[in-house]
């Protein structure tokens, strides 16, 4: 049993151990990231980018919930939602992958985009983030053959039901990072993220280029390395009508709102074989198991079993307290020889089609929520 006053400090600890490592990394032939050397606050107010193409307006929505889901199950329990999630979705070949793997098990899943990734290094400048240069972004900028890969991508992803979130922009983390940011400058970031999304394709082809999806349809959104002042950026998240917000540590429970959006938590687990706590995402897995170091090669099957193992352990808790979803984090990586990406597919792959199991988006659950509620109990089997 989780003694939540206890309990939450002892995750904060674990999270707080993890949180200066989290970053996501530049994409493999991505410029080299700007320095981004703290200036003046007084001077560093963001201003808007003056996009020079106007790109065309209809586009496809972000958050597309295309199925519907019981209440309950034959067993009086309602489904039991995995959700899967990515940061940064930048790299084209783990699109792939992980398009592949959904469609095998009839799962969507969440990928939180960063805007730098649709947005090309010449102009750069036209992000001016709080307290930075302007042009500073802690995991580079596109070019032209990448952003108009991801366009493509992201559009295709979407007609397959997928979601896009949003990871905000530069990824600042840190002392000097987004953890100060007022609600006004989580408004003009997300105005800045929904700039790139329109115009960066344009801009990076020198041509009109159709937006993969209308920023305005984005339901949710990750922090960078999961900071920031929670009642700062979910007021500029509600004041867009955003639903959700799937940054803050958690347990293994039904979800509930804050701040007047759902939290959906990356959950506090047990690792494997061990007393040690972490959550629910990949890099926080490595740093449990290695101190996100990476392990001789010969080592990645037991370190791959060790990860599956934990989520293994994860659903039948669920099971056990009433299936209460499980939010499953993830970045578009190929850390520690792979291991946290080849276990997340093994778990998907056995788990998705289990007949109480419903693999869906976090926009999916939060349609299922809107629609029955948070369940407060089990019902008798009809």
């Amino acid at each position: 049993m989780v003694r939540p006053g206890a309990n939450l400090a002892a995750v904060a600890v674990v999270f707080a151990a993890v949180l200066a490592g989290c970053a996501d990394v530049p994409l493999e032939g991505a410029p080299s990231p700007s320095k981004s050397t703290p200036t003046n606050p007084t001077a560093s107010k963001p201003t808007a980018a003056k996009p020079t193409i106007k790109p065309t307006p209809k586009l496809p929505a972000a958050a597309p919930v295309l199925r519907a889901f019981p209440e309950r199950l034959p067993t009086g329990k309602p489904p039991l939602f995995i959700v899967v999630s990515f940061d940064g979705a930048g790299d084209l070949a783990l699109w792939a992958r992980w398009r592949a793997v959904a469609k095998q098990v009839n799962a969507r899943m969440t990928f939180f985009l960063s805007g730098p990734y649709l947005y090309p290094g010449d102009r750069r400048t036209d992000y001016q983030p709080p307290y930075k240069n302007p042009g500073a972004s802690d995991i580079g900028w596109g070019d032209t053959a990448s952003i108009l890969g991801r366009t493509k991508v992201l559009r295709e992803a979407i007609a397959e039901g997928h979601e896009i979130g949003t990871h905000a922009n530069g990824h600042f983390c840190g002392a000097t990072g987004i953890g100060r940011w007022t609600t006004a400058q989580w408004t003009a970031e997300l105005g800045a993220f929904d700039r790139m999304v329109r115009t960066g394709p344009s801009l990076a082809a020198g041509k009109t280029v159709e937006p993969p999806f209308d920023p305005a349809t984005v339901k949710g959104m990750r922090t960078p390395c999961l900071e920031g002042k929670r009642p700062a950026y979910r007021v500029a998240m509600a004041q867009r009508g955003m639903l959700y917000d799937a940054s803050a540590p958690g347990y293994i429970a039904w979800p509930k709102k804050a701040d007047g959006l759902w939290n959906f938590p990356l959950e506090s687990v047990t690792l494997a074989g061990t007393a040690k706590k972490t959550l629910t995402m990949d890099y926080n897995l490595w740093f449990a198991q290695t101190q996100a170091r990476k392990a001789p090669i010969a080592q990645a099957p037991a370190l791959k079993a060790q990860v599956l193992a934990t989520y293994r352990q994860a659903l039948a808790k669920s099971r056990a307290s009433g299936n209460p979803p499980l939010f499953l984090g993830n970045h578009f990586n190929r850390w520690n020889n792979s291991v946290y990406s080849d276990a997340l597919t093994a778990f998907v792959t056995e788990t998705c089609q289990q007949p109480d199991v419903r693999c869906v988006s976090n926009m999916e659950l939060a349609s299922w929520l809107a629609k029955y509620g948070v369940p407060r109990g089990p019902r008798q089997p009809s």
